[in-house]
């Protein structure tokens, strides 16, 4: 028996001011809580104990002892009931990277289900962009994303397709006449676009695409979130660039509508990543397990 073993049976001998009820405390026999004390008490070389008749009494120098280990203890104990508590779920915490599209159109369906079953788990989202949430995964300031391609993929980043989405150009009243046309893709220099800002993947991914094929845009209006790119597109103040589950209802409405083009626009998709560098929690494990289930 070590010395830690000791301050243990120390700690319930003390605190039960008996041999035989610290005995049963800790599973072991009375013979073996006394000499675990006649050990300690030769490895310190004082008195802890005296013994009357209604059991043990510390010593003077038992007390100033018990009063450092029974501190030192309880955090031990308290300690293992809260690593128990967060193997168990019940509590923890889970810091998620996620962009406004991601969020939106993947990950909030899950979060909702996880927090139903795990209250007592604080989940924490950054939301930031593609390029920025890999970032913060690098940095270790989040345990995964969930992010849309493109973006530079290497081998510290394990990755995992979750869907697919649709990149697509919307336009409302004004722009009417474009609405049962086939337009070249060379069209969109001629109009006035509505795109996000040049940090988010989805801008990059439509920049390059447009590139490609010999077109270039420049944006009358780039904009922080999609939401806002379907808000000024109702209003006809250009042509919206967005991932189209942000419009859908609007389309479906017939308050905007989608050109359409003689090349069709390659599907990306969403990805969850997490680093082979990080261990991850056991809260953040048991949400992507539900990811994965769902995805299976």
């Amino acid at each position: 028996m070590n010395n830690l073993e000791y301050y243990k049976v120390f700690y319930h001998v003390a605190s039960c001011g008996s041999l035989t009820v610290a005995a049963r405390e800790l599973s072991i026999s009375q013979p073996a809580v006394s000499q675990s004390m006649r050990c300690l008490e030769e490895a310190l070389g004082a008195k802890l104990f005296t013994r009357g008749a209604r059991g043990v009494k510390l010593t003077q120098e038992g007390e100033l002892l018990y009063t450092y280990v029974s501190k030192g203890y309880e955090q031990i104990v308290q300690g293992e009931k809260m690593l128990q508590q967060m193997l168990n779920l019940e509590r923890g915490e889970i810091r998620i990277g996620a962009s406004d599209m991601t969020l939106k159109f993947y990950l909030l369906p899950y979060l909702e289900r996880f927090h139903e079953k795990y209250p007592h788990i604080k989940v924490t989202v950054t939301n930031a962009p593609t390029p920025e949430t890999l970032r913060f995964l690098e940095a270790e300031r989040i345990d995964f994303g969930v992010v849309s391609t493109p973006f530079a993929q290497d081998e510290t980043l394990r990755i995992q397709v979750v869907r697919e989405i649709e990149d697509t150009f919307v336009a409302g009243r004004r722009f009417i006449s474009y609405k049962y046309k086939t337009l070249d893709l060379q069209e969109l220099e001629r109009l006035p676009i509505i795109s996000l800002e040049k940090n988010t993947s989805t801008r990059i991914y439509m920049d390059r695409y447009l590139r490609e094929n010999g077109v270039e845009l420049h944006p009358e209006f780039e904009l922080a979130t999609s939401d806002m790119i379907v808000q000024f597109a109702l209003r006809s103040l250009g042509v919206g660039s967005v991932m189209k589950d942000f419009a859908r209802e609007q389309l479906e409405e017939g308050t905007l509508f989608e050109l359409r083009f003689n090349k069709r626009i390659p599907k990306r998709q969403f990805c969850v990543v997490t680093s082979r560098r990080s261990r991850l929690s056991a809260a953040a494990r048991n949400l992507l397990a539900l990811l994965q289930r769902e995805e299976d």
